[in-house]
């Protein structure tokens, strides 16, 4: 059997645990081609390396990265073929640092919302108000927003159903009534300025058209450096919007007295993470909330003395 066959297997059975898995299948077979071309019988470990590091320009953080998916499906293969030479962890340095969330104020969101709200296009302007004021009330991905088709979003019960979040997993995301009665406006506004639109989709570009990502990010990263919120050392992005919802909420609970413990499984599953502990780093990203932890902690075992 070919090693371009074992790819198609485990391909095959990643997307049945419900990865999608499109980037990693692409390079798996760029790598079998590579594999079978050098006349190998067994995946080997030194070819694994060579192929990763075939962008000569590269980052060693890209090569590893590269050689990390070939690392996972070998381990994979080695239960079905004993040759199979799993490549080892560790060769090449990485340097990967999680980007800090620009953590938008009220006031910061409102500017942003009134800067949206001034765009040339009457139709761009309405999108990108409701849909960036949807993103920093719901926590939701720029991508799950951008996807969402009108049936998706159930204005008369306050409900939005994400069907291909990560891991193409579908949740439930309830609405504030209020945001409803936004999203509703909206809609009626899209309606009126594009009664003939070019895809079924809830937020629409100006022609009609669904949204991309990078039509998303450019406007925001204008209007950011506008208001002067994006300077040499901070570039707040659309994504900084879902960590300011989940911030926001634990704040309200940590000033409230809610036992973010109990709760933060509930916050975990509205925003779509696989685990709390996924949630559990905005805790560490913010001072505000340590100090907020340290005085309850404080609070409770002076209590006990």
């Amino acid at each position: 059997m070919s090693l371009l066959s074992h790819v198609g297997d485990y391909v095959a059975l990643r997307r049945s645990l419900g990865f999608t898995f499109q980037h990693e299948e692409r390079l798996l077979v760029s790598f079998a081609h590579y594999h079978e071309a050098a006349g190998a019988q067994h995946l080997r470990s030194d070819l694994a390396i060579l192929w990763a590091k075939l962008p000569a320009g590269a980052t060693t953080t890209h090569w590893a990265k590269r050689l990390g998916i070939v690392r996972r499906f070998a381990i994979y293969l080695a239960t079905i073929d004993e040759a199979t030479e799993i490549p080892p962890t560790g060769v090449f340095p990485t340097h990967r640092r999680r980007p800090t969330p620009y953590l938008f104020s009220e006031d910061d969101v409102a500017a942003v919302l009134e800067a949206a709200r001034a765009l040339a296009s009457p139709l761009r302007a309405a999108t990108h108000e409701t849909l960036f004021g949807l993103l920093s009330v719901s926590g939701m991905r720029i991508g799950e927003a951008i996807g969402l088709r009108r049936y998706d979003v159930d204005l008369s019960e306050g409900v939005i159903t994400i069907r291909h979040a990560k891991f193409d997993r579908t949740r439930l995301v309830p609405l504030h009534e209020s945001t409803t009665a936004v999203l509703r406006a909206y809609a009626a506004t899209r309606d009126r300025l594009c009664p003939h639109p070019r895809a079924d989709v809830f937020f629409i570009s100006s022609v009609g058209t669904a949204l991309h990502r990078t039509g998303v990010e450019t406007p925001f990263n204008a209007i950011t450096t506008a208001l002067g919120l994006r300077t040499a050392t901070l570039r707040p992005r659309v994504h900084d919007l879902r960590h300011g919802f989940a911030v926001r909420t634990l704040l309200n609970w940590q000033r409230e007295g809610v036992s973010v413990d109990r709760h933060l499984p509930t916050l975990s599953d509205y925003l779509g993470h696989v685990a709390p502990a996924d949630t559990y780093w905005y805790l560490s990203a913010v001072p505000e909330l340590m100090e907020l932890a340290a005085q309850r902690l404080e609070r409770r075992f002076g209590e006990q003395k």
